[in-house]
């Protein structure tokens, strides 16, 4: 395998990523916001001619989609569009092939059937929006690269909604979430074996999408992470759990593309039952 390097290694994605890697035995450079500031062009300058990478896998991103709507904004726009431009040029000038993660946030959710990767995109929020720039820079500078977008992130390392959920019941015996938005949750393990498969198999390059198989509700989500828990779980519209940054509906994206590579997708039960099992038993 050839040189490997990874932007934002401390993050929910990068820190699996890395753990992944280091099980395949794997050498690879692993660069936190600290050590590498996608911002900085003349950083990310820096940081590639020292590593000369062939591979880049490319999680750095500012995730608040809530704070992007304000306080937030012009970070967002930094990091997901600038931040991504400045990496893709400089990746670019190493020959090297790009991963870059994006989001289901690039659809507007008002489709009913599922969203194929060819299929207009049209974000509502701040998020969606700085992620889609970051999609556009990638394919406007690269040569070789993959965009795969995903939903509903969880994992071992970092603040999702599974650890939510499972931190609320100890302190609550009932529980209301929505049921009105529906999309594929993605466990951060399967995603990282995705990236590491796209650059193994060297599939076709272009846009994928890629999340656990299955949809459901964040209601049936979390009543899934708690069933062994002692706690009511009720369903809410959207409408009575206001927030700052619109939410697509029905976010349910195509993984045909994914499986005509081959790579095998679980369920996002079984990958749910897996995580659990991992962080209860580590």
């Amino acid at each position: 395998m050839t040189k490997i390097m990874i932007t934002g290694a401390h993050g929910q994605l990068g820190t699996e990523l890395c753990r992944l890697l280091d099980e395949k035995g794997l050498d690879y450079d692993a660069f936190g916001s600290q050590e590498l500031d996608i911002t900085n062009a003349q950083m990310v300058e820096k940081r590639f001619a020292e590593v000369q990478p062939a591979v880049v896998f490319h999680c750095a991103a500012y995730t608040a989609v809530d704070k992007a709507e304000d306080e937030g904004k012009e970070l967002n726009w930094l990091v997901n569009e600038q931040g991504t431009k400045n990496v893709a040029i400089a990746a670019q000038k190493a020959r090297a092939t790009l991963v870059y993660i994006s989001t289901d946030y690039v659809f507007d959710g008002t489709k009913q059937g599922e969203y194929q990767v060819d299929d207009p995109t049209h974000p509502m929020n701040e998020y969606g929006k700085a992620k889609l720039a970051g999609e556009q820079a990638v394919q406007q500078i690269m040569d070789k690269y993959y965009i795969i977008r995903t939903s509903w992130v969880f994992g071992q390392y970092g603040h999702n909604f599974v650890y939510t959920m499972l931190r609320l019941a100890k302190t609550h015996d009932h529980l209301t979430v929505v049921n009105d938005q529906i999309g594929r949750p993605t466990w951060t393990r399967t995603l990282a074996e995705f990236m590491l498969y796209t650059v193994q198999k060297q599939v076709p390059y272009g846009i994928y999408q890629l999340s656990n198989n299955g949809a459901c509700s964040w209601y049936e989500f979390a009543k899934a992470i708690l069933k062994d828990k002692d706690v009511k779980v009720s369903p809410v519209i959207s409408a009575e759990y206001p927030q700052k940054a619109y939410r697509p509906k029905h976010s349910v994206m195509s993984l045909d593309k994914v499986k005509k590579t081959g790579f095998k997708v679980p369920t996002w039960e079984k990958a749910l039952n897996q995580f659990v099992n991992d962080v209860t038993t580590n």
